[in-house]
């Protein structure tokens, strides 16, 4: 299956991606890990990237793009990946749907996380981690012994920016904003699934498998 999975923030995105991706057989594309790969291994449009990046600017979406279409092309993504963190917006999905076209293919399903926005605060704004080692925990769902303390490491727990609570709402704001033509995009051509993903992480896991049974190509 070749699938994209959407978000907000906060949704889980990165735990649900490796786990529906692992029971698909079919590989996980991250554009955070685009980024590092591509910056690590010191490629054109990684070098690209990282001087976007270290004068603190956005990276423009050719460059992303770039990466995407490069991830795509491997071997291991010849029979399905799942995409998390790319098409942002109709843009990109236009873009997306031509480089899938060049591969003779399409899209099977977009798959959208809805989580209640009062949930996404409470899960990100209660989110702690530690200066030492980066350890998270959370002050109301797995809180430390020692308010302030890493049970793990004894040192510091702080709260980072992006966790802030005005800063959450921000960017639940920005995503309602860019994603909501996106969501429409993909519902105009019937390949959009939408599923709870609040409870327990494998109970959406589970939710996810089966909305995404009646999209799967059969052998």
């Amino acid at each position: 299956m070749r699938i994209v999975l959407v978000g907000p923030p906060g949704a889980g995105k990165g735990t649900q991606a490796q786990f529906i991706a692992t029971n698909l057989s079919i590989p996980a594309i991250s554009t955070g890990d685009l980024f590092r790969s591509n910056v690590g291994q010191g490629t054109p449009l990684g070098l690209e990237a990282k001087k976007y990046m270290d004068a603190g600017n956005l990276v423009p979406d050719e460059v992303t793009i770039g990466m995407v279409r490069d991830r795509l092309a491997q071997p291991d993504a010849a029979d399905g990946f799942l995409l998390d963190g790319f098409p942002r917006n109709t843009a990109q999905a236009k873009v997306l749907d031509e480089i899938l076209a060049g591969h003779g293919t399409q899209l099977d399903a977009v798959l959208e996380l809805e989580v209640p926005s009062k949930e996404i605060i409470q899960r990100l704004s209660g989110r702690r981690q530690c200066r030492a080692n980066g350890h998270v925990c959370h002050i109301v769902f797995d809180p430390p012994k020692t308010e302030g303390v890493c049970d793990e490491c004894g040192s510091e727990l702080y709260q980072r920016e992006d966790d802030r609570e005005e800063t959450v709402k921000h960017r639940l704001d920005v995503y309602k904003e860019q994603t909501e033509p996106l969501i429409g995009y993909y519902s105009e051509k019937a390949i959009l699934v939408v599923i709870d993903a609040t409870g327990r992480v494998g109970d959406v896991t589970e939710r996810a498998m089966t909305a995404l049974k009646p999209f799967a190509k059969q052998d």
